[in-house]
């Protein structure tokens, strides 16, 4: 990814960028492990075990549909304003999973959470190849690798308490999984908008919807038979469409990346 904003701060600047980076990082890393660690809790409160995997899966799916987005519309307006947008969201995202009342309901809002996590790897790494000297960035980049490295081993141990509690200030000690994600989040967002002065110089792009769109089409119909294909049958007539709906969907994707050329995501130069 080339480099869209003037360069060089100073270190104690680059420090306080950090911080928030970091901390919008931490959100997103940390979300993964400690909901993995609460998950068998949730689908029993919420009598959907058989549906865990989809609480993942959407989350996955968006946040890797999202990425390459983010990368693009923040090449042409700007870092600032879409990390900003992705805390926000995964924010929200966050306190909607707190009042899911079903794993359905759950899902769709690990959906929106994840549209935001998307956001938050890409464009920490973006921001810091901006302001960072090549040779300096690794130092930095480091710091990023801790962030996950710390997350892996609180998310287990937080998850695992709010799974074990009952209830914590009248609350089911299950939603402060989503629930503690705000508080992190507040914080970020406000040394984000504090901090985050970057001139920008915009770069022009094709934005690839088409793409994303297509990816969806292949990958959410694979997965819902890979999930479901056991009680409907794996020759049933539901898995059959399944398998159809998403070849169509990748042959399409595909053909749509031929079509973007340089512009499609895999192919991006950085």
């Amino acid at each position: 990814m080339g480099s869209t904003e003037s360069s060089q701060l100073g270190h104690r600047q680059i420090l306080e960028v950090l911080a928030g980076l970091m901390l919008g990082m931490f959100l997103a890393a940390l979300d993964q492990t400690i909901v993995a660690s609460a998950i068998r809790t949730i689908g029993d409160d919420l009598h959907g075990l058989s549906m865990q995997a989809w609480v993942t899966t959407a989350y996955l799916i968006t946040a890797t549909i999202s990425t390459p987005l983010y990368g693009k519309l923040s090449d042409i307006y700007g870092r600032k304003r879409f990390l900003l947008a992705a805390i926000t969201i995964f924010v929200l995202g966050s306190a909607a999973c707190s009042f899911a009342t079903s794993m359905y309901l759950l899902a769709g809002c690990r959906a929106v959470q994840g549209l935001g996590a998307g956001g938050l790897f890409s464009l920490a790494l973006a921001i810091i190849a901006d302001v960072v000297p090549a040779r300096d960035r690794p130092r930095y980049q480091g710091y990023f690798l801790g962030v996950f490295g710390m997350s892996s081993v609180l998310g287990p141990v937080i998850g695992g308490f709010f799974a074990g509690a009952d209830e914590i200030l009248g609350i089911a000690g299950w939603r402060w999984v989503f629930l503690v994600n705000v508080p992190i989040g507040a914080v970020a967002l406000l040394v984000v908008a504090k901090v985050l002065r970057l001139p920008h110089n915009r770069r022009d792009h094709r934005i690839d919807w088409w793409g994303a769109v297509t990816i969806c089409v292949c990958l959410v119909p694979l997965l819902t038979v890979a999930d479901q294909g056991r009680s409907w049958g794996w020759g049933s007539a539901g898995s059959l469409v399944c398998y159809a709906v998403g070849a169509f969907g990748l042959v399409m994707f595909l053909l749509t990346e031929a079509v973007m050329g340089e512009e499609a995501p895999a192919r991006r130069r950085c």
